[in-house]
C-alpha cells in the first residue's frame, strides 16, 4: 500500500513536497474515491466521516429511546460528542488540504529566497526525500492506529468521559463502564477513528519538526538587513497559521468537554483554569517549537550583521565628519540638498533593521495573533459565569 517515493524533484522548485500526502490513509482515500489527487473532494471526506462516526450514534440512540431522554445525558444533549464528530473531526480533515497548500508554499521559499547555496542543494533535496519516505511509511500509521485503539481508550475512560449515566453507558459500582449498543459503536468505532486522525496529525507534526531540523543544519544564506527582521526567515514565522485548523479542533473539543461538565455535572469554570492554561500553552509549544531550531543561525547572522554594518557605519560617519564638520568639503558643494545627508539617514535605517533583527523567525505580533486564535473557541465558556443578558446590557451601555 505504500506510495512510491522515487519521483524526481527539480532542485529549483520543490513543487511536490508535502508531508500530508501519502501513507495508507491517503491511499485509502484515493481507492474509495474520497479524494482525487492531490486532495480534492474534501466535502466527500467530511461527509463520510460524519456518516461513520456520528450518524450511527444518532440512529442507535433514537431506536433505544435515548436520543432526547431516558438518561441523564441523552445523545442530542451531549455537547462533547457533537463537537468531536461534527466540528473537530471535520476540521482535522480540512486541515489536510489547508496544511498541504500552506506548507508546500513555505518550503518553496527556501529556494525562491535563495537561502540555500547551490553546493548545499543536495542536502536540501535529501531532507525532502527522507521526509517523503517517513510520510509514506505504513509502519508509522499502523503504530498510530494501535495507540488510537489501546492508549486512547484508557485516556478517554479516565479523564474525558462523564461520570453520570449517558446515552453510551454508565459506570457501575466497580467503576466498570456498562455500554449501550450505541456505546459500543462510540467506543470501538467512532472514538478510535477520531483518535487515529488526531494522533496521525501528531505524527505528521513530528515529521515536519524533523524536516526543519535537517534544514536548520544546512548553512543558510541569511542577511541581517532583510526587511522581515528575521534575516530572510520571516516566512517561517507565518507558517504556524498553516496549522490553525488543527489547533482550533483541539480548543473546540476542550470547550465542549468543559461545557459538558458544567452543564451535566454542575462543575464551575474556575475549576478548569489550569486545564485551559495548560492546553493553550501546550498547543503554543507544539507549533512554535520548530522555530527554535534556527536560533543559532539567526544569532550568528545578527552578530555578523552588527559587526559588518557597524564597521561600515563607522567608516561612513568618519568620512562625513571629515567632509562636513572638519571643513574638507569642496567650496562649491552645499550641505543643503547634498546626497550625503540622505545616505546618512539610509545608513541609520539599515543599521536599525540589523539592531531590531529577531533571533527567532516568529514575531511578537504573530504570537499574539496565535494566542487569540487558540483561545477563541473557549470564549463562550465565559457565558457560564456571566449571564448573556448581563453581557448584552453592558455592551449596550458601552455603545450608548
Amino acid at each position: 500500500m505504500e506510495q512510491s517515493v522515487s519521483e524526481p524533484m527539480a532542485p529549483s522548485e520543490p513543487e511536490d513536497f508535502s508531508f500530508v500526502l501519502g501513507g495508507p490513509l491517503y491511499q485509502l482515500y484515493l481507492r474509495t474515491r474520497l479524494a482525487r489527487p492531490p486532495l480534492e473532494l474534501l466535502h466527500r471526506r467530511i461527509i463520510a466521516v460524519a456518516l461513520i462516526t456520528w450518524a450511527p450514534l444518532w440512529l442507535l440512540t433514537a431506536i433505544n429511546g435515548q436520543a432526547l431522554g431516558g438518561v441523564s445525558v441523552p445523545f442530542l444533549k451531549d455537547l462533547d460528542g457533537h463537537a468531536r464528530f461534527l466540528l473537530s473531526l471535520p476540521l482535522l480533515i480540512f486541515a489536510e488540504f489547508f496544511v498541504h497548500q500552506r506548507i508546500r508554499a513555505t518550503v518553496r521559499q527556501f529556494i525562491n529566497r535563495r537561502l540555500i547555496a547551490p553546493e548545499d542543494l543536495p542536502r536540501f533535496e535529501s531532507a525532502i526525500a527522507s521526509t517523503r519516505r517517513l510520510r509514506n511509511s505504513m509502519g508509522i500509521e499502523i503504530l498510530v492506529l494501535l495507540i488510537a485503539f489501546v492508549g486512547g481508550y484508557w485516556l478517554w475512560k479516565d479523564w474525558t468521559a462523564l461520570h453520570i449515566a449517558t446515552w453510551w453507558g454508565e459506570r457501575g459500582a466497580n467503576q466498570m463502564v456498562n455500554l449501550t449498543l450505541a456505546g459500543y459503536w462510540y467506543v470501538f468505532v467512532s472514538l478510535p477513528i477520531f483518535r487515529f486522525i488526531l494522533f496521525r496529525w501528531y505524527s505528521r507534526l513530528l515529521i515536519w519538526y524533523r524536516f526543519l531540523w535537517l534544514v536548520a543544519k544546512i548553512p543558510l544564506r541569511l542577511n541581517a538587513l532583510h526587511p522581515d527582521r528575521a534575516a530572510g526567515l520571516g516566512f517561517l514565522g507565518n507558517s504556524v497559521f498553516a496549522f490553525a485548523p488543527v489547533l482550533l479542533a483541539h480548543t473546540i473539543l476542550l470547550s465542549a468537554l468543559i461545557m459538558s461538565r458544567i452543564w451535566h455535572e454542575g462543575a464551575e469554570l474556575p475549576a478548569f483554569k489550569l486545564d485551559i492554561v495548560g492546553i493553550v500553552a501546550l498547543l503554543m509549544i507544539i507549533v512554535l517549537l520548530p522555530q527554535v531550531f534556527f536560533i543559532v543561525q539567526l544569532t550568528r547572522a545578527r552578530r555578523a550583521g552588527s559587526r559588518e554594518y557597524g564597521a561600515l557605519g563607522s567608516r561612513y560617519v568618519e568620512d562625513f565628519r571629515q567632509k562636513w564638520l572638519a571643513g574638507a568639503a569642496p567650496q562649491n558643494e552645499q550641505l543643503v540638498g547634498s546626497a550625503d545627508i540622505q545616505s546618512l539617514a539610509d545608513l541609520a535605517n539599515s543599521f536599525e533593521v540589523v539592531s531590531e533583527m529577531r533571533t527567532l523567525p516568529i514575531s511578537r505580533n504573530t504570537v499574539m495573533r496565535l494566542v487569540i486564535l487558540i483561545v477563541l473557541p473557549l470564549l463562550p465558556l465565559t457565558l457560564t459565569m456571566i449571564p448573556l443578558s448581563e453581557i448584552v446590557d453592558r455592551a449596550i451601555k458601552i455603545l450608548i
